[in-house]
């Protein structure tokens, strides 16, 4: 039975702060593996201008009974599902971090092709370019088995050894890393769609690592 409206915008978004008379919208998707809390936290920092809505995927916080997303418009079907209506009532941005990068930036090329409905920023952090041949060839990650894919973790560096080092805490988010990124090392985008937004009349900036465009 599909969910009501109001609880699909629950399951979906965190909301810390509800601002309804803010100006703009921050959607923030996370980094992978990751969960809302963070980013939803922002919304107690930001002033009542803007409103913070923090995305929640399946397999994590509320959503761990729910199976993990197989592919990218899985990702983008429901995101636009639920926000679509909102997303038409005032200026909006966007921001995601690694994993979170590229599943925003899905989901702003969707709203551009299917609804002619673009965010007035995004900002992409700590990430390749979508159709980079670097990325898209490297070997799929996700595909090792546990141990193997801890040991990699472990080599690249920048998750906390204490994370690393417990094994309940691993037994919770090793499933949703190795998800994040199973969808990510089978997401691929042509060029053109990188270009639809660099017209002079689009407000539409990005704040990213040397690098992402090449």
């Amino acid at each position: 039975m599909e969910l009501p409206e109001t609880n699909r915008m629950e399951t979906v978004i965190n909301c810390f702060k509800k601002s309804p008379d803010a100006v703009a919208r921050l959607i923030c998707f996370p980094w992978a593996g990751g969960g809302s809390i963070h980013y939803a936290r922002w919304g107690k920092v930001l002033n009542s201008s803007t409103e913070v809505f923090a995305v929640k995927l399946p397999g994590r916080e509320s959503r761990t009974k729910e199976p993990f997303f197989q592919n990218m418009q899985q990702i983008v079907d429901e995101v636009i599902g639920v926000l679509l209506p909102v997303l038409k009532e005032k200026p909006f941005a966007l921001f995601g971090h690694s994993f979170g990068a590229f599943t925003s930036f899905a989901v702003a090329d969707a709203l551009k092709r299917l609804h002619n409905l673009e965010p007035v920023h995004i900002f992409l952090s700590g990430a390749s370019a979508p159709y980079s041949e670097t990325r898209i060839k490297a070997p799929k990650r996700s595909d090792l088995s546990d141990e193997d894919f801890l040991k990699w973790l472990i080599s690249i560096g920048g998750t906390p050894p204490e994370l690393l080092a417990n094994p309940e805490v691993l037994k919770l988010f090793l499933p949703a890393l190795k998800a994040d990124l199973h969808v990510v090392e089978n997401y691929s985008l042509e060029k053109h769609h990188i270009r639809r937004f660099h017209r002079q009349d689009v407000r539409w900036i990005s704040f990213l690592p040397e690098g992402f465009w090449e």
